[in-house]
C-alpha cells in the first residue's frame, strides 16, 4: 500500500515557483532520501506533504485518501478539518531544529502530545514515553531538562516526542544540519534502528553515506523538480542525469 503519493504538486510563493509538477509514490516500509543542493525544494516538498505548506497545484493522497486537490491554490476536496487532522497524525516530523519546551523534563516533552492531542490517560503515555525515551538510549536522562543535553541528545528527544504520538511515516528535515560533527551519528543510528523496525521514512538529508546504507531510494531534486528517483547504488555509482552528477561530484569531493 502507498502510504504517500503526489501528483503535478507545485508549490509557489507569489511569482516565485519552489515546486513544480512533483510526482513521488512513497510504499508502506520504504525509506526514502531527498537529496539536492540547498534552494531545491528538498523542505518545501516535505512541509507541503502535512500540511506546513498548502500546495498551490497537484494532489496529495495520504494511506491512498485523497486529502489534497488544488487548482490555483483551493482544494478541490470537501474535506473536514477533523478528518484532515485525523489524516496528518500518523505522519511523524523531525526538524533541524529541535524546538523542545524548555521548562519540561524529557520525560514530560514525549509526553505532552499523546496526552493533549490524543488524549491518552496520563499513565498510559508516561509508559510509552519511557519506553521510546529507552529506545533513543537516553534512560538515563528521563528527568533532564533540555537546557542540560547536548544537541544529539536533544534531538533524540525529539524523534522520540514524534515517535509518542504513534505514527504510520516519519518525515525527518535535515534532523543533523544543525549538530556539530561528532553528534551526528548519535541521531543517525536512531534513524538507522528505525528503517531496520519497517517504518516508513522521508528523510531530507545532506548525509550521502546515511542515504547509501539506508535508503531503499534516493530521490535528487533541482530547482523545485525531481530530477532522478533511484535506489542508492544506481544513483551514487551511475547516475543518469547531469545535474545529479554534478551534484554528487562536487558534494563526495568535498567529504
Amino acid at each position: 500500500m502507498s502510504m504517500i503519493r503526489t501528483e503535478n504538486l507545485c508549490k509557489d510563493f507569489g511569482s516565485l515557483k519552489i515546486l513544480k509538477d512533483c510526482t513521488l509514490t512513497i510504499e508502506q516500509g520504504e525509506v526514502v532520501c531527498l537529496i539536492g543542493p540547498s534552494g531545491a525544494g528538498k523542505s518545501t516538498f516535505l512541509r507541503s506533504l502535512n500540511y506546513l505548506e498548502k500546495i498551490t497545484e497537484g494532489k496529495l493522497w495520504i494511506e491512498e485518501k485523497l486529502v489534497d486537490d488544488r487548482i490555483a491554490g483551493v482544494n478541490q476536496i470537501k474535506i473536514t478539518q477533523a478528518e484532515r487532522t485525523e489524516t496528518l497524525l500518523e505522519m511523524g516530523m523531525v526538524f533541524q531544529r529541535f524546538n523542545l519546551f524548555p521548562h519540561l523534563s524529557v520525560l514530560q516533552n514525549v509526553m505532552l502530545a499523546p496526552v493533549e492531542v490524543k488524549k491518552i490517560p496520563k499513565a498510559e503515555a508516561e509508559k510509552i514515553a519511557r519506553e521510546l525515551i529507552i529506545k533513543v538510549g537516553l534512560e538515563d536522562k528521563m528527568d533532564v531538562y533540555p537546557s542540560k543535553l547536548s544537541g544529539g541528545q536533544q534531538q533524540r528527544v525529539a524523534i522520540a516526542r514524534a515517535l509518542a504520538m504513534q505514527p504510520k511515516m516519519m518525515l525527518f528535515d535535515e534532523p543533523t544540519s544543525a549538530l556539530d560533527p561528532e553528534l551526528v551519528g548519535e541521531v543517525l543510528q536512531v534513524m538507522k534502528n528505525l528503517a531496520a523496525e519497517g517504518m516508513t521514512m522521508i528523510v531530507v538529508t545532506h548525509e550521502m553515506g546515511f542515504a547509501k546504507e539506508v535508503a531503499d531510494r534516493v530521490i535528487f531534486m533541482y530547482d523545485g523538480r525531481i530530477v532522478e528517483d533511484a535506489p542508492p547504488g544506481e544513483i551514487f555509482q551511475n547516475p543518469k542525469n547531469e545535474r545529479t552528477k554534478a551534484f554528487l561530484q562536487s558534494v563526495l569531493n568535498t567529504n
